[in-house]
């Protein structure tokens, strides 16, 4: 995020696209209502009716895929009335007019005809945004788990900048992460590509500097993608792996490729606290400490690093996983002889000069520090980028809209989309595991339109049977009216009614390897009526 949580409720108008913040974030969902109710203008766009949309200004179902030219026919509305911020384009950024020449194809009918939008909303959405700053825009995986994730966010920043909205406090581009270490460990280097602060690998200076100090020589050449390895594991070029505190064989796209890449390894290794999907596959099972159990640090969503305590001694054989891998590479041959988690916070913060240099165990206290805080004096960064861009100006990408990799057709004639539920988290791993969140929701499900039930003959209850070109699975019907006609959800969480049999392992954004998980073409038909 640009900016922090708390600045939320001091937005003039708060922008969601792609997030279900209430199931996903619900204490980011607080800050939005207690906004609300101060005043700030609330817009909301998604493929789904999610229930913030219930606090709306305005909502939104735009169709499946088409954020980019949603965003781009904002901005094109934006331009046509001068509610663009002239002084800020000039002082801070560059390659406006580029972006401007083609949002002039965005007009508001062309944009309804790509996504559904009638041109009456979008220049409500667009006023909305533009005259009731500072506007802070939120986003999650509806955004990023597309083929054109990158240009979606690209756009995204594109219509912050354009009104002003980067740099200034309550504004901003603030994505909202899947779970909550995830910006910790992109910045802790567990990226193939970067060391930690996001040092590069190919940079001979950083490689040399981290080279000297854990004395052993790196490779020039960064590693592997998640989405890379899947075709490496296949053509026997990868033939082991190692897997911590994941669960690809539920949350990776398609089952039935994954399943035939993880039968070609050699040796799977898993360190989980559970057994999931994946661990019961593995060759050897590695008991890790769960939050409670360990020392550590975690960065949240808004950049802040903050320390974990161990509340209880680790149960059984469980070990903490920095010990669990430092006596596994001590047994491989290269010693790790850290006595605690801050020795290795402060080799981190010694290796990181930018975001964490300033950090110690002692500093972080109980409210933790928002990176970057470069040395001991520095009170941490609420928002990012006041004054100027890390670039120096900050860049406009002229972003032109693409199709979805997979789109409906006579012989696949629904969409489906995937994403989160309230009562679970992630595979499942964990909540599953909870008498009381399992009765909240103990079985996956299909969201169905009425009327689209109606066509089938289905009932809520129903089985219905959902395929796609990679393969096929089964789940009780939901029928809402939360979906569009012709469009159909699962949530992400069930094994027994696993989506990835579904999604499509060649799909994915070229420059970030993100998987489509929330477009695939599908067609489905009655199993049982109910």
């Amino acid at each position: 995020m640009t900016n922090s949580i708390a600045e939320i409720e001091d937005a003039g108008c708060i922008f969601v696209i792609g997030s279900n913040t209430t199931a996903c974030h619900p204490l980011v969902a607080r800050r939005i209502l207690k906004a609300k109710e101060k005043g700030a203008r609330l817009i909301v766009a998604d493929p789904r009716n999610i229930q913030l949309g219930r606090f709306a200004d305005i909502a939104v179902q735009h169709r499946l895929g088409s954020d980019v030219a949603l965003l781009n026919g904002m901005m094109h509305v934006i331009i046509a009335n001068n509610w663009h911020d002239a002084g800020y384009i000039e002082a801070r950024t560059e390659n406006f007019q580029s972006m401007v020449e083609l949002l002039e194809d965005y007009t508001p009918e062309r944009v309804q005809a790509i996504t559904g939008v009638v041109p009456g909303d979008l220049e409500k959405m667009a006023a909305l945004y533009a005259l009731n700053g500072p506007s802070s825009l939120l986003y999650a995986m509806g955004i990023t788990q597309h083929t054109t994730g990158v240009d979606n966010v690209k756009s995204c920043c594109n219509l912050a900048m354009l009104c002003g909205n980067v740099g200034v406090r309550s504004g901003g581009v603030n994505p909202l992460r899947g779970q909550n270490n995830v910006q910790g460990a992109c910045d802790m280097g567990g990226l193939p590509n970067v060391y930690t602060g996001y040092q590069a690998v190919t940079d001979k200076d950083a490689r040399e500097k981290f080279s000297k100090a854990w004395k052993a020589p790196l490779p020039k050449k960064p590693g592997l993608t998640i989405t890379d390895m899947i075709p490496a594991m296949l053509e026997g070029k990868l033939k082991g792996l190692y897997v911590i505190g994941e669960n690809p064989r539920l949350s990776d796209p398609d089952w039935n490729h994954l399943s035939s890449a993880m039968k070609n390894l050699d040796f799977l290794v898993v360190q989980e606290l559970f057994l999931s999907e994946t661990a019961q596959v593995a060759d050897v099972v590695l008991a890790g400490a769960s939050v409670a159990e360990k020392e550590g640090t975690f960065t949240n969503t808004e950049r802040r690093c903050m320390r974990i305590h161990e509340a209880v001694p680790p149960m059984g054989n469980c070990l903490p996983d920095w010990q669990i891998i430092a006596k596994l590479s001590t047994a491989m041959g290269y010693e790790m002889n850290y006595a605690n988690p801050e020795e290795i916070f402060d080799e981190m913060t010694s290796l990181t000069p930018r975001s964490y240099a300033g950090m110690t165990y002692e500093r972080l206290g109980i409210d933790g520090l928002q990176w970057p805080c470069p040395d001991a004096s520095h009170p941490g960064t609420p928002y990012l980028h006041e004054g100027t861009f890390a670039r120096g100006k900050g860049k406009f990408h002229a972003v032109a809209y693409l199709d979805p990799a997979e789109m409906p057709d006579d012989d696949y004639p629904y969409f489906l989309t995937t994403g989160r539920m309230f009562a679970h988290f992630h595979t499942g791993t964990m909540t599953r595991i909870s008498s009381h969140l399992d009765a909240e929701q103990a079985t996956g499900y299909v969201s169905i339109h009425p009327e689209d039930a109606k066509d089938l003959q289905i009932l809520e209850g129903g089985m219905l049977l959902i395929a796609s070109r990679r393969g096929e699975m089964e789940a009780p019907a939901r029928i809402t009216a939360s979906v569009p006609r012709g469009v159909l959800f699962l949530p992400i969480h069930f094994g027994e009614n696993p989506p990835n049999v579904l999604t499509d392992a060649g799909a994915f954004d070229p420059m970030a390897k993100i998987p489509e998980f929330k477009v695939s073409a599908v067609k489905i038909r009655k199993v049982i009526a109910a």
